[in-house]
């Protein structure tokens, strides 16, 4: 996942985890990231499909978790924004007649399935709770 997904969706969270009981306005989460806030709604839309948030529109509308931060685990947070592999693209037109680029791929999916199995363990003991703590 070579792109900033995690790391804004993780930061979106944690600013809601800091006032759970208040609406934060896509504006205010954009400032904190220095970000377009587009880009937080649209952040805010997928979080919002994985169950993570709830939105709403209005004057007094804004965002806030859906459930306590204490159960959400920061694999939720991945797999919700994940759109690549960790390790990156494979190549998609090896050489069959090559005993390399006959099977690489077959190989690298295995690879790519034993990491995301890995990294997945790991950030499902950690909760949002646990990571927004840090910032107090």
């Amino acid at each position: 996942m070579n792109n900033t997904r995690f790391a804004t969706a993780l930061h979106i969270l944690t600013l809601l985890a800091h006032k759970p009981e208040e609406w934060l306005s896509s504006d205010y989460i954009a400032g904190s990231i220095c970000i377009n806030p587009v880009m937080v709604r649209k952040e805010l839309a997928v979080l919002n499909e994985a169950g993570l948030v709830i939105s709403r529109k209005g004057k007094e509308g804004g965002s806030r978790l859906n459930r306590p931060g204490g159960e959400i685990s920061l694999t939720d947070i991945y797999l919700a924004v994940k759109n690549s592999e960790v390790l990156g693209k494979k190549n998609r037109n090896t050489n069959p007649l090559c005993p390399v680029g006959r099977q690489i791929n077959t190989r690298l999916d295995d690879l790519y399935t034993d990491t995301d199995r890995l990294i997945t363990t790991y950030l499902e003991r950690r909760t949002l709770s646990d990571f927004a703590g840090q910032f107090r």
